[in-house]
């Protein structure tokens, strides 16, 4: 898949957040090695804690579904679901894509639109991650 329809997809998923109170929608499109692509949303609760954000949601879904490994995430959100700028993935959700990804090749894309979008290595973002192998297991 390509990278625009990959950023298209994670664009069109934009309007389905949950986000009653920030009111800041996130969407995410996350392309496994297979081809298969999941999405995902952030979805707010007013306990706060109990939230999830758009890129844990497109990986649990895609796990769940039994799929170990992926290639690339497309991240996009903004206020009121219109994206002015870039939407770089929290602290979490990076520690969630090292359990699953390779930090060297996989690549997190984050997308303002179709033509508009920066790409990084997930050990660009998460330089001296904690993954698997600190634990005794590989990827």
């Amino acid at each position: 898949m390509d990278r625009q329809t990959l950023i298209r997809t994670a664009i069109e998923t934009l309007p389905s957040s949950y986000v009653p109170y920030s009111h800041f929608h996130v969407a995410a499109a996350l392309l496994c090695r297979d081809g298969t692509v999941y999405t995902g949303i952030n979805i707010e609760n007013a306990a706060y804690t109990p939230t999830i954000c758009a890129e844990r949601s497109a990986f649990f879904r895609a796990v769940n579904e039994g799929k170990r490994e992926f290639d690339a995430i497309v991240i996009c959100g903004g206020r009121e679901g219109v994206i002015t700028d870039y939407c770089p993935p929290c602290g979490v959700c990076r520690q969630v894509m090292r359990e699953f990804c390779d930090p060297k090749a996989f690549k997190i894309i984050l997308a303002k639109s179709e033509t508009e979008y920066k790409e990084f290595t997930l050990e660009e973002l998460l330089p001296l991650g904690f993954g698997p192998e600190d634990l005794g297991r590989g990827n």
